[in-house]
């Protein structure tokens, strides 16, 4: 179904030079109005540059910046109806938290008694508001956190960019605030732009995820799709776990690939555009979609030796090394609902793949 949101923020063919560095190349996206839209990928990739020139802390050396149709690229960053939650909260020590979050409506002009209305207000929609007179120092890093979202969104901007602002929490209040930030981001209904490395953190909260490496968006779409159809190996390798297989395409026909894993083995999967007869290519395969067995159940059951389990709470991950020459990983619930039988190291066993398990990538 189309999605008929007007875009938000239109980034248009934006590229960025540090010198002879091109931090980014000619970067086009369309962040759609209330909107969870995430910029993810490894350090040095240009995520952070691009939120920054979003919101005017960086110039764009070439390209444009629409806000709601209006170019913004050369707004100073105080004229831009944009927020920023950064990785240091950078609250004021001195101030109450409903100082803080006031403080930005009374550098408007607000009188303030409004502007504390309107703090208490923010302070209520994040769980705060006993802690209201306290500083600072007196709250958690969580709590901090939330003060720092809040005071951002007391001016009511029509977008809010968020720079990593979870990377200094222990992972279980981490995954406690990304639920909460969704929820956040629904209740306003302000478009959120979210820059982060964590591909887990990305999955969890995001309508839609721009994958980007060394200065280029790599792939755009929704958490699932992205997971389930990643386009090429920086992608698929990047999201979640996988298994990579370097195949050469033997066939292409009625939309499908034979692909050639050698040893004599075959396996088929929906071909892609850009791959055709006689590519060498990779690919892709994710560990929960295979399960083991001491029989084939399908033509395509990979043969292959035990050679470790590896227990992690919720599930096991088996690592075999296949006959084709190839070290797999197979991933299977902790639960006696699964019926998954663990093999141990030095059995010989198939791995068998869920239909539709392999994904032909783009190198």
């Amino acid at each position: 179904m189309t999605d008929e949101r007007p875009i938000a923020i239109d980034i248009r063919q934006v590229i960025k030079r540090f010198g002879d560095f091109t931090a980014l190349k000619e970067v086009s996206l369309g962040i759609r109005d209330n909107e969870f839209f995430t910029l993810l990928g490894p350090s040095g990739c240009g995520k952070t540059t691009l939120l920054r020139m979003i919101a005017g802390f960086e110039d764009v050396t070439a390209g444009a910046i629409y806000l709601y149709d209006q170019e913004i690229a050369r707004l100073p960053p105080n004229k831009r109806p944009i927020n920023t939650v950064f990785q240091n909260y950078a609250l004021f020590p001195t101030m109450t938290v409903l100082e803080n979050v006031g403080f930005g409506l009374e550098m408007q002009g607000k009188p303030r008694s409004e502007a504390n209305r309107r703090a208490g207000e923010m302070l209520e929609l994040v769980q705060l508001t006993q802690f209201a007179h306290r500083k600072p120092s007196q709250l958690s890093g969580g709590q901090q956190q939330r003060v720092a979202l809040a005071r951002a969104l007391a001016p009511q901007p029509r977008g809010l960019l968020l720079d990593e602002p979870l990377s200094a929490l222990d992972m279980k209040l981490r995954k406690s605030m990304q639920i909460e930030l969704k929820h956040i981001q629904r209740e306003t209904g302000i478009t959120f732009i979210f820059v982060t490395h964590d591909q887990e953190e990305a999955l969890t909260m995001s309508d839609r995820i721009a994958v980007m490496s060394a200065g280029e968006v790599q792939q755009l779409g929704s958490a699932r799709d992205i997971y389930e159809h990643p386009r090429n190996m920086f992608v698929a390798d990047f999201i979640g776990d996988t298994n990579l297989v370097e195949v050469s395409v033997d066939r292409i026909g009625g939309g499908h690939a034979t692909c050639n894993l050698g040893g004599g083995y075959m396996l088929s999967c929906e071909a892609v555009e850009g791959v055709g007869t006689g590519s060498r290519v990779h690919l892709s395969v994710r560990p929960e979609r295979l399960f083991l067995s001491t029989e084939r159940t399908g033509p395509e059951a990979l043969r292959g030796r035990v050679v470790e389990n590896i227990f992690i709470g919720t599930d096991i991950t088996t690592i075999l090394d296949l006959e084709a020459g190839q070290r797999f990983r197979v991933r299977a619930s902790n639960s006696d609902r699964g019926n998954q039988r663990v093999f141990e190291p030095g059995q010989d066993v198939f791995v068998n793949m869920e239909r539709g398990a392999a994904r032909l990538l783009i190198d």
